[in-house]
């Protein structure tokens, strides 16, 4: 009896990537993608695993400065790109090193359990970059100014990361926070909830005395 083999074998590669400007040789199966190489090969596990389909954006990284999925790149395909990670972004130690929308991000509590925020805050670098090109989004109306980022486009641009616990309410401040402080040229749009100061509200007038109603 014949049997037919239906399996590629195993095929290694001796590849070099360049991740966080730092050089690193490594041999892996072709088909490893890069999320995996991060994490399992070079021990950079700021890139979370979710739902290694493409679909929830927590294992996102910056690839020669755009955002992608890691999880659907393999990573014999990123050699002789600049990838980025979240252990990457930050300039310096303590929080004065901190990348603008890291720092965003802890100023405006735009996390909670924090597994899916390393994905969300590269994103944020990336969609910054976008808005600050000029790349329009869905919601880009026709003939708009390039250069514009405001509420509706940080929600647009930012629907590929998802979250598990919900926590969306400051991600969109704490994006537009980051883009005002750190990205010259680049107009952005109101992120402050209208509030009713006590100055603002008019006094109540004194009742009129009964005889003189």
């Amino acid at each position: 009896m014949t049997t037919t083999q239906t399996r590629s074998p195993s095929v290694t590669s001796a590849i070099r990537l360049t991740v966080n400007d730092s050089e690193h040789e490594i041999t892996l199966d072709n088909r490893t993608s890069l999320l995996d190489a991060l994490r399992d090969h070079l021990g950079l596990t700021g890139s979370k695993k979710g739902c290694d389909h493409g679909q929830c954006g927590a294992c996102t990284v910056l690839l020669d400065g755009r955002r992608v999925n890691a999880c659907l790149v393999l990573a014999v395909a990123a050699q002789g790109r600049r990838i980025t990670t979240i252990e990457g972004l930050a300039e310096g130690d303590g929080p004065e090193g901190l990348h603008p929308v890291q720092r965003a991000f802890v100023e405006r509590d735009a996390f909670q359990c924090g597994y899916c925020t390393p994905g969300q805050i590269c994103s944020a670098v990336g969609v910054i970059e976008e808005a600050r090109a000029g790349w329009p989004s869905a919601v880009t109306p026709p003939g708009a100014t390039p250069g514009h980022l405001d509420e509706n486009e940080v929600r647009e641009r930012m629907s590929g990361n998802l979250c598990r616990c919900g926590a969306y309410a400051n991600i969109v401040p704490a994006v537009l926070d980051a883009a005002a402080t750190a990205t010259p040229g680049l107009e952005t749009g109101s992120h402050e909830t209208p509030v009713t100061t006590p100055s603002t509200i008019e006094p109540e007038k004194p009742a009129e005395p009964e005889e003189n109603r």
